[in-house]
C-alpha cells in the first residue's frame, strides 16, 4: 500500500474521513437522544425522527447518488456531500426546536448519501487495477475507529457538556473530507457523459425504498408494504424503458453482486441486533452501569472496526465462501452469546460475533466493488449500500420486539432505541427499563444465510473457476 502514488492515497483518505464523519455523528448521537428529549421539550415520539429522517434520507437517495457520482464525478459529489453533512451539522447543533433538529437531520441523511457510494467509486477507480479492495478495506477500518470511540464521546458530551457537542465534533470531520478530496483526481463514467439523469427511475427507486424502509420499523403497516411493491415495480418499468437507466438491471444478473449484497445485508442486520441487545443485557440483565458498560463493548467494537482491513485482503474469488464462512460463525457466536449466563462468556461470544460480522461488512463494500465493472461502481456502491441501510431495520425488528420496541440508531447502517442506555439525563429523568431481547433470531438468520451464501459459492463461484480460463469471471454488471 506504500507504493499508491499519492492521488490514491487521498482518495482513500477523503473516503476514511467522509465515512468516520458519518459514523461518529451516528455512534456518539445514540446515548445523546434522552438528553436531547429532555433539553428541547419534544414529543417522545418525534424523537425516533431525529434518527428515522436521517435514515429515510440516506437509504432510500444512495441509489440516486451513486449514479449521479457516475456521471457527474465522484470527487464533486463526495466533495457537495461532505459540505451539505457538516453544515447540516452545525444546524442540529443550534437547532432550537425538535422539528427543526428532524429536518437539519434529513439533510444530513441527504449529505450521508452520497459521501459513501461516491467515496467507494472514488477509491476503486483511482486504484491501480487489483489495489481498490485493499485500499478501500484500509480506509474503512480506519474509519471504523468511530465505533470505538463514539459512544464514549457521544455519552461524555452530553452528560458533562451538552448533546450539541456531538454534532459539532463532526464538522471538522467533514471540513477534513473536503480538504482530503481536493488532492484525488477525479472521475467519471466517461461512456455515459452525454446521457441526462434517469429522473423517472429515481423519483421510483427512491420512493420505493422510503416506503420498505417505513415497512421495516412498522412491520404491521402493510400499506407501506404495498407502496414499495407498485413503486418497486413501476421503477422496474422506468428501467427497462430508460436509455440511460439509473441502475442498469444488468446488475442484478451478476451473481457474485448479489450474492454479497444480500448475505451483506443479512450480517448488517445481525450486527445491529448485537450492538442493540449487547449493551441492553450488561446494564439491564447483569445491573452494570453504563461506564462500565462502554468499557465491555470495546473488544466487540474493535472487532466490528478491524473487519474493513481484512476483508480488504479477502481476493474476488474467495469472497463469497469467506462471507459464508463468516456468517456461519457469526451466527454460531450469536447463538452462544444469547445463552450465556456468565457476563464474560456474553463478552467474549459477543466478540466473536463482532469478528465474522465486521469482516462479512467490509466483504459487502470491497467484494462488490471488486466485482463490477469500474466506470459503473457508484451505481453498484450506492446499490450496495442503499440494502444495507434500509434493512437495517429488519435487525432491530426481529430483535427489539421483545424490549418493547425501539427507535434511533446505533451506526450508519443501524437502529439503537433511546431506551437503551440507563443512567439518567440532565434534567434528572431516569431512563426506563426494557425487557432484554433474545439473539436467537438474528443467530438463525446468519446460519440460514450462511447455507444459502454456500449454495451460491458452489453453484457460482466453483464453476467460474472452471471457466476462468475461457474469459474469467469477473462480473459485468
Amino acid at each position: 500500500m506504500n507504493g499508491l502514488r499519492p492521488r490514491v492515497r487521498w482518495a482513500q483518505a477523503a473516503l476514511a474521513a467522509g465515512a468516520f464523519c458519518v459514523q461518529l455523528d451516528s455512534f456518539a448521537l445514540s446515548p445523546a437522544l434522552p438528553v436531547v428529549q429532555a433539553d428541547l421539550r419534544g414529543a417522545p415520539a418525534a424523537v425516533p425522527w431525529v434518527v428515522s429522517g436521517y435514515l429515510l434520507a440516506a437509504g432510500a437517495l444512495m441509489p440516486a447518488a451513486g449514479r449521479l457520482a457516475d456521471l457527474y464525478g465522484r470527487r464533486r459529489m463526495l466533495t457537495l456531500g461532505a459540505v451539505l453533512f457538516g453544515v447540516s451539522a452545525a444546524l442540529c447543533a443550534v437547532a432550537p426546536t425538535l422539528p427543526f433538529l428532524v429536518a437539519a437531520r434529513v439533510a444530513q441523511g441527504v449529505g450521508g448519501a452520497l459521501i459513501m457510494p461516491a467515496g467507494l467509486a472514488l477509491v476503486t477507480n483511482a486504484s491501480p487495477p487489483g489495489h481498490g479492495r485493499r485500499a478501500t478495506g484500509r480506509a474503512l477500518g480506519l474509519a471504523g475507529a468511530a465505533t470505538v470511540c463514539g459512544p464514549f464521546l457521544g455519552g461524555a458530551l452530553a452528560q458533562s457538556a451538552s448533546w450539541r457537542a456531538v454534532f459539532w465534533l463532526t464538522v471538522p470531520c467533514a471540513a477534513a473530507t473536503v480538504w482530503s478530496a481536493r488532492g484525488a483526481d477525479e472521475s467519471r463514467d466517461a461512456s455515459a457523459a452525454q446521457s441526462p439523469l434517469d429522473v423517472a427511475g429515481g423519483w421510483t427507486a427512491t420512493g420505493a425504498l422510503v416506503c420498505l424502509a417505513r415497512w421495516l420499523e412498522h412491520v404491521g403497516g402493510w400499506g407501506w408494504a404495498v407502496g414499495a411493491a407498485l413503486l418497486g415495480a413501476l421503477f422496474v418499468r422506468a428501467e427497462r424503458r430508460a436509455p440511460a437507466p439509473l441502475v442498469d438491471l444488468a446488475l442484478f444478473r451478476n451473481p457474485p453482486y448479489v450474492t454479497l449484497t444480500a448475505a451483506g445485508a443479512v450480517a448488517n442486520a445481525a450486527t445491529v441486533a448485537l450492538l442493540y441487545v449487547l449493551p441492553l443485557a450488561l446494564q439491564q440483565g447483569r445491573g452494570w452501569g453504563a461506564w462500565g458498560a462502554g468499557v465491555a463493548f470495546l473488544a466487540p467494537a474493535v472487532a466490528l472496526a478491524v473487519g474493513g482491513p481484512v476483508a480488504g485482503r479477502v481476493r474476488p474469488g474467495a469472497a463469497v465462501p469467506v462471507m459464508a464462512s463468516c456468517l456461519a460463525g457469526a451466527g454460531g457466536a450469536l447463538w452462544l452469546a444469547g445463552a450465556a449466563t456468565d457476563t464474560s462468556a456474553l463478552v467474549l461470544a459477543s466478540t466473536g460475533a463482532a469478528v465474522a460480522l465486521g469482516v462479512a461488512g467490509g466483504l459487502a463494500l470491497t467484494g462488490t466493488q471488486a466485482v463490477v465493472r469500474r466506470e459503473r461502481a457508484g451505481e453498484a456502491s450506492g446499490v450496495t449500500k442503499s440494502v444495507l441501510t434500509v434493512t437495517a431495520g429488519l435487525g432491530l425488528a426481529v430483535t427489539g420486539s421483545g424490549a418493547g420496541g425501539a427507535g434511533g440508531l446505533v451506526g450508519p447502517d443501524g437502529f439503537m432505541g433511546p431506551d437503551g442506555f440507563m443512567g439518567r439525563t440532565t434534567g434528572g429523568e431516569v431512563l426506563p427499563s426494557l425487557a432484554v431481547p433474545s439473539l436467537t433470531l438474528p443467530a438463525v438468520g446468519c446460519l440460514a444465510g450462511a447455507v444459502l451464501t454456500a449454495v451460491m459459492a458452489v453453484v457460482t463461484v466453483v464453476p467460474g473457476r472452471r471457466g476462468a480460463g475461457r474469459g474469467g469471471r469477473r462480473g459485468r454488471g
